[in-house]
């Protein structure tokens, strides 16, 4: 395994994990690590074009910093490309797990071990397994996540601030107008998933600040 100089240049990078994502960037003294590649425009931290960064580490303080490392990089590039959710089938094959430049890739176990990890309280509660009903293998109901780079209720505070301010309250949307319709090209909730939107919304109507009528694209939803 590739440990013997993870430690000290792990130790050399700041972890940021603020409530939304951004990326995690090389402290003083680490910037003369070659800038990574880009993907859609995405610029990677340093530590993502070092090796020993690809393979979880035994050592405990190693691999809690490791994983923070993960986590943080995880939310950043799904904030930046509006990933909501990640398909494990799809995304070990992306920019995000695989660096081609230096022939590194997180497998596939890994990744749902840093996913574990984003789901704990020790990772910020920034992800969530996708339920898919009762399996005999566990690994099988592992098969994709939820990524929280803002949680539902911070989506939910987003859009019922962003109805407030068009003043809309009092109106009826439909679903379909709330998640891809011209009016909402600017707000980062745009072409959410349908299910999560509905978790957001749910957050509302717990709230007493919504009521949702029906069950399609076209149902409709009422703020208060």
């Amino acid at each position: 395994m590739e440990t013997s100089s993870y430690p000290q240049a792990a130790s050399s990078l700041q972890v940021s994990t603020p409530s939304t994502a951004t990326s995690v960037s090389p402290t003083p003294g680490s910037s003369s690590v070659s800038l990574p590649p880009t993907s859609n425009g995405y610029q990677f931290p340093s530590h993502y074009s070092f090796p020993p960064f690809f393979t979880l580490q035994p050592n405990l303080g190693t691999l809690a910093r490791q994983l923070a490392l993960w986590s943080s990089l995880i939310q950043s590039y799904c904030a930046h490309n509006r990933f909501f959710k990640l398909s494990l089938s799809s995304a070990v094959n992306s920019p995000l797990f695989h660096n081609s430049g230096i022939n590194r890739r997180l497998d596939v176990l890994s990744i749902r071990r840093v996913l574990d990890y984003m789901m704990s309280a020790e990772g910020d509660r920034r992800a969530e397994w996708v339920p898919i009903g009762k399996k005999s293998n566990a690994n099988e109901t592992k098969s994709s996540a939820w990524i929280y780079w803002k949680r539902p209720e911070e989506w939910a505070d987003a859009i019922h601030g962003w109805v407030d301010g068009t003043g809309q309250k009092g109106s009826v949307l439909t679903v379909y107008e709330l998640r891809e319709s011209d009016a909402v090209q600017n707000q980062d909730w745009i072409g959410m998933d349908e299910d999560m939107f509905r978790r957001c919304l749910d957050v509302l109507v717990k709230r007493g600040k919504a009521q949702v009528f029906g069950t399609d694209e076209e149902a409709g939803v009422k703020f208060f």
